[in-house]
């Protein structure tokens, strides 16, 4: 087959170009510099061929090549024509794939997809780690659910990976913005390089992955129908971590270019460090799903050891090319076109590791509850049903205590103010084996943060330095939260100084209803009370926009 790859002496086109020619294609190495294209031809016993694309895109078909493969660009400055490729792909009768991680360029590929149909050309957008390997791990992992509550996927290179400009041009270009993501069954805005977690490759390999848009977030959510959608990066070393936090910070607050010369700069920089650190890195794809009754969490590890982390990108492009015959034509973003077992066979010659886990992923409360959970109503556990982000809304009435101590506690924990209905939204965010509660009265928002106690039916709510233990029990149907014991700043809080909680959750009507009354010692009475009803945003067609 002869393959034509644009970009091919580029960091992952000339991986691709060296795994194509193992694979006895006869291989075209394009670009704009015909010495760096000769030079790699040399090496690798291939051909070179200078193209600009911005001028004469038509010169990739002088040989009248099979398949073209975009390894190039960055494709979100790809001007007012991104599809120029493509379109003559189809025009000269040859195949399409790209290395794009571009959600925007992946996802709108598909406006030629009956031009692709009618001519019978195959045009697959990002046919690279993302999505192209990450779907078909994802495909995979999902096969028995019945419902898919998360698709977690992380990318890790290792610090001593080489860095090509169009990979650094797309994350810096998104520092400073925020990215419409699928979480919860609703569509949220989210900052870009935010929601910092440390991801676990394997038993000694963990780093910390950061929230960015790749073409996974704009098309797993309707593909697989999965409730929640998430994808973090990250950089090996924690200087180069902390320096993309301060940089989203100042364009957060200075919206400034990321010019070309810009990249330049920050391509040096990050060169600089490229002594420290290791040349080893990885993927992770979890996906956690409902089987029956039970929640289950699956993950696929990947770990690329001796520096060949760069041709985990050239993988995908690789297994479909070979399987290219097989593939249905049209024109879309490249989405499971080859199965797991397939991808794995495309890296079988790389020092490459891949493990699979499955363990089962309750979430906290059913955790705690243990065999209680079942007792409590549909939409209380509806609540408490929290695997990723879950967000409720509802009505309140909030009245609050006039004791000077109770005006002093509200204040402290930030309680909402008197209301005789305010709208409410409570947002539950899970963070590792515990949860973030933000509760938002009426543009008022109090955060507290439960994780499980040591006994059990029980629960430990921290409010700043304040931290409660509360007893779970469930009575006709109600969840009760009584305070059992507390600390301030882990000093334990004398029993008598306790406030007083009389908190429960129930069904009423077929719908969640809470009311929370909080009362000081010393007989000061009421500090707050706050009572009305939740329903969940992903149940409301508005939250769904």
């Amino acid at each position: 087959m002869k393959i034509v790859v644009l970009g091919g002496y580029g960091v992952f086109g000339s991986r691709l170009a060296g795994l194509l020619v193992r694979d006895g294609n006869d291989v075209v190495v394009a670009g704009r510099s015909l010495a760096k294209a000769r030079a790699l031809s040399e090496k690798l016993g291939c051909k070179p061929l200078a193209v600009d694309v911005r001028s004469d895109p038509g010169a990739l078909f002088a040989g009248s090549p099979d398949v073209v493969v975009d390894a190039a660009g960055p494709f979100q400055r790809y001007g007012h024509d991104p599809y120029a490729v493509p379109r003559l792909c189809i025009e000269h009768g040859a195949d399409y794939l790209d290395l794009s991680d571009d959600a925007a360029f992946t996802a709108g590929l598909n406006v030629l997809d009956d031009e692709a149909r009618q001519s019978g050309r195959r045009l697959l957008s990002g046919a690279s780690s993302v999505p192209g390997l990450s779907s078909s791990v994802a495909a995979d992992l999902c096969r028995g659910f019945d419902e898919i509550l998360l698709i977690d996927t992380a990318i890790l290179p290792g610090n001593r990976a080489p860095r090509g400009a169009s990979v650094i041009s797309s994350i810096v270009g998104q520092l400073g913005t925020s990215a419409r993501v699928w979480r919860g069954g609703v569509w949220r805005d989210q900052a870009c390089w935010s929601d910092a977690r440390r991801i676990r490759l394997a038993r000694d390999l963990e780093r910390s992955g950061h929230f960015i848009e790749v073409p996974d977030i704009v098309l797993f959510p309707a593909f697989f129908g999965a409730r929640s959608v998430m994808f973090r990066a990250g950089m090996e070393l924690g200087i180069m971590n902390a320096g993309m936090r301060a940089l989203a910070w100042l364009r957060r607050r200075w919206r400034f270019d990321i010019t070309p010369r810009l990249t330049a700069i920050f391509r040096g920089i990050a060169n600089l460090l490229l002594p420290f650190g290791t040349d080893r890195g990885g993927m992770r794809v979890a996906v956690t799903g409902r089987q029956d009754v039970e929640v289950v969490r699956r993950e696929w590890r990947l770990v690329a050891e001796a520096g060949d982390g760069p041709y985990i990108p050239a993988v995908a492009a690789r297994a479909i090319i070979r399987r290219l015959d097989q593939i249905t034509p049209g024109a879309r973003g490249c989405l499971a076109e080859a199965t797991l077992t397939e991808m794995e066979q495309a890296m079988s010659d790389l020092a490459v590791k891949t493990v699979r886990d499955e363990a089962p992923s309750p979430s906290l409360f059913q955790e705690v509850l243990a065999e209680r959970w079942g007792q409590l109503p549909p939409e209380v556990r509806v609540l408490h049903d929290v695997q990723d982000i879950e967000s409720f809304s509802g009505n309140a009435r909030v009245t609050r205590g006039g004791s000077l101590v109770a005006r002093l506690i509200g204040w402290v924990f930030g309680f909402p103010s008197a209301a005789e209905k305010t709208p409410v939204t409570v947002t539950k965010t899970r963070m590792g084996s515990g949860e973030t509660w933000a509760r938002n009265f009426g543009g008022r928002i109090f955060r507290s943060r439960c994780t499980p106690a040591s006994g059990p039916y029980r629960v430990r709510e921290r409010f700043g330095p304040f931290n409660f233990e509360m007893d779970l029990p469930i009575e006709d149907g109600s969840l009760w939260f009584p305070v059992r014991r507390g600390w301030c700043l882990g000093i334990p809080i004398p029993r008598f100084l306790l406030p007083k909680s009389e908190t429960r959750e129930y069904e009423l009507d077929g719908v969640f209803h809470f009311d929370v009354t909080l009362t000081a010692p010393f007989g000061a009475g009421l500090i707050v009370r706050y009572r009305g009803h939740l329903k969940p945003d992903r149940d409301n067609p508005a939250s769904l926009s």
